[in-house]
């Protein structure tokens, strides 16, 4: 099993990104798939989500309006696509894949926002 981030980098305040999530070794299109992010010294918190059968999809508050979750189930990949980036959204974002009492994770890739 395999999920890898990519797409981090640095830009600037109001700058936008698409982070990707490209997995293998799990029948991706069954699976719940959700990004998370990590700030400096702070938790671990829930960005988006978007269930195995594409019906349910939902956002914390701070990504509201501003992020988008998307999937494609034939190239078994994950997309966040982030506009309107403020410095407060720098933090590694992770990719996370779970169904019943599988739960796989990425090692994340970083976003910094700064001026």
């Amino acid at each position: 099993v395999q999920l890898v981030e990519s797409g981090g980098m640095s830009v600037k305040p109001g700058g936008s990104l698409r982070l990707s999530c490209t997995t293998s070794g799990f029948t991706f299109r069954f699976y719940d798939m959700r990004w998370y992010r990590q700030g400096p010294g702070k938790e671990r918190e829930l960005v988006a989500g978007n269930s195995g059968s594409r019906t349910i999809i939902d956002y914390a508050d701070f990504a509201k309006g501003r992020f988008t979750i998307s999937r494609d189930n034939d190239k078994k990949v994950l997309y966040l696509q982030m506009n309107n980036l403020k410095p407060e959204d720098t933090a590694v974002y992770l990719c996370n894949g779970r169904l019943e009492s599988n739960d796989y994770w990425g090692q994340g890739t970083q976003v910094t926002v700064s001026s």
